[in-house]
């Protein structure tokens, strides 16, 4: 009998097995079960972006304009794209989705289907693709549009930057689905536009300047540049102001109405100057001496609770720029060297504005300090300097000089300068006990009344102008990405990243963008530990594989003599 038990033992326990697998996928095509084990959790969907897809009450249908035979980058792009909309639909059973190549069926079809598509401000872009010693292109519209009921909106799903090549594009498309796809049903759900205005009265940047964050705004904001001096007060319809590197003093009529704004609710986004200083100012001189900017702001500043110090910070990570370094014939010869008043900080906060974004790219910032206010107001440091980074007060010497030396690491001993700061809160004006008569006179005339005291509103500070500025060719009517350092041809995707996540804060109740923060960043190596430590590593990497292999083969001669040698 107990032989009988042993023959069918077998036969049962992979009868079992079998059972337990047929089980496990029966399970697991009923329920959808994923890990994710990256570090940032860039494949779970954020919070706030499964509370705007499980708030919708009817159907959204997507049309996603991106089947066909694509090269390996594009056909990842296109599972990511798939992959997401089925997690939204396993969270919502109103998500409806289709793939459709816009490119098939008969000549006419598809002249037919582009002009209508092109009605839609859907605009192509031409992929090359090389397959074997042959070069053809493609017409292919990387664009998801979202339906819901009579509403209807177009979402880019590539992300093209020309300075940057196609592996690098797509890496920065999939981490950027999620946001744009809750950020388009949240629009959808919120159909209202929200107002950003820009102000022109001070020698802000100009239009030609601001092109590339406008074409970022304007499908998903209305955007207006308006000169102070010509209105009397900002409406509450504003949504937020954009207060763009600033060169001359403002009126006390000007910040009365800044003021105000900002006492009715409204929000303000400070992109300030400390100091006169550009590269430009070195074109023809070695040294330049920087002074002050005087824009008559202080007083507003110090009630609100900060203040843009007089200094320049320098890091030691920081973005290039060209310096001559001799001739070829009559030519000369160019090479890139760090220059530590272009800090490229990597943001090191966990709040959502910066969580986990890109490098960002400034130009000659300077410190921010944070002062005691009437009233309670929360500071969050936004921007800060590396732990290698110091500051220099004016009046001091800017020059190429410091280029011809090595930098000492322990004069850069100055870490976490503040350069950009969110300010939560209560804020108090800065006009109060300060009204004269005729001002009351004159706001009792248009029926506005003095507020002294703000609701709970919010700004943001930067002390740099440039953060949003892009370079513009007149000649060919183009411009740079924001973040784009020409010389060494890189783009700072953390400029793009803080001003659109700055303003979505500011201007929505919902924290959708915390998605936004999903990111690839770029991590530079540490140059002072490199420098220190470099003599340590190389033996690390070198020396110790030599040593165990050593060690183990000694330790191999030495067991096996012990176990094969007789005794005598």
């Amino acid at each position: 009998m107990i032989g009988k038990f042993k023959k069918l033992e077998s036969p049962v326990r992979i009868t079992l097995l079998i059972g337990i697998v047929l089980l496990l996928n029966i399970v697991c095509a009923f329920f959808r079960i994923t890990w994710d084990l990256t570090e940032d959790h860039r494949f779970t969907l954020t919070p706030a972006s499964l509370k705007t897809i499980r708030d919708v009450p009817d159907v959204v249908y997507v049309r996603v304009l991106l089947e066909g035979d694509f090269p390996a980058g594009f056909k990842r792009l296109q599972e990511s794209t798939r992959n997401l909309l089925n997690q939204f639909k396993s969270e919502n059973g109103y998500f409806e989705y289709v793939f459709e190549n816009p490119n098939e069926g008969t000549v006419e079809q598809v002249n037919s289907r582009r002009e209508n598509l092109g009605k839609e401000g859907l605009v192509p872009i031409n992929l090359k693709v090389r397959s074997g010693t042959e070069n053809t292109e493609q017409l292919i519209y990387p664009y998801a549009v979202f339906n819901f009921g009579e509403r209807k909106i177009s979402v880019g799903l590539l992300e093209n930057s020309p300075e940057l090549d196609q592996e690098e594009n797509l890496n920065n498309s999939i981490s950027q689905l999620e946001y744009k796809f809750a950020s388009a049903i949240d629009k959808l759900l919120h159909f209202e536009r929200k107002n950003i205005l820009l102000t022109s009265s001070n020698g802000e940047l100009t239009k030609n300047q601001t092109k590339a964050l406008e074409a970022r705004l304007k499908p998903f904001y209305n955007v207006t540049r308006v000169s102070l001096d010509s209105i009397y007060q900002i409406k509450n319809e504003v949504s937020a102001v954009i207060v763009a590197k600033p060169v001359t003093p403002f009126s006390e009529r000007n910040k009365f109405i800044l003021d105000q704004y900002i006492m009715n609710g409204g929000k303000v986004l400070w992109l300030i100057d400390g100091m006169k200083m550009s590269l430009d100012s070195l074109l023809y001189h070695n040294e330049f001496i920087p002074e002050p900017l005087d824009l008559n702001l202080s007083d507003l500043f110090f009630k609100y609770g900060f203040r843009i110090q007089p200094d320049l910070v320098l890091d030691l990570e920081c973005a290039k720029i060209p310096q001559i370094i001799g001739k070829l014939g009559d030519k000369p010869q160019m090479e890139l060297f760090p220059w530590y008043y272009y800090p490229i900080p990597a943001p090191l906060s966990n709040h959502p504005i910066v969580n986990n974004i890109d490098r960002i790219l400034m130009d000659f910032p300077s410190s921010i300090d944070t002062l005691k206010t009437k009233y309670d107001v929360r500071k969050t440091p936004l921007i800060l300097s590396s732990k290698y980074s110091r500051y220099q007060l004016a009046p001091a010497k800017v020059g190429f000089e410091i280029l011809r030396y090595k930098p000492d690491a322990s004069k850069f001993n100055k870490p976490n300068l503040i350069m950009g700061v969110l300010l939560e809160g209560v804020f108090s004006s800065c006009y109060e006990n300060r009204l004269d008569q005729s001002m009351n006179d004159a706001m009792k005339s248009i029926k506005m009344e003095f507020k002294p005291k703000s609701e709970s509103t919010k700004m943001i500070v930067v002390s740099d102008g440039d953060i949003i500025r892009n370079y513009y060719d007149e000649s060919t009517d183009k411009f740079t990405s924001l973040g784009y350092n020409r010389w060494e041809k890189i783009t700072y995707n953390g400029n793009r990243e803080f001003i659109l996540n700055a303003l979505e804060y500011l201007t929505n109740q919902e924290n959708i963008l915390e998605a936004r923060s999903k990111q690839f960043r770029i991590r530079l190596l540490d140059q002072v530990k490199i420098e220190n430590e470099k003599s340590f590593w190389q033996w690390l990497n070198i020396g110790l594989p030599v040593f165990g292999l050593i060690l183990f083969g000694i330790t191999n001669a030495y067991l096996r003599k012990k176990r094969y040698t007789k005794k005598l």
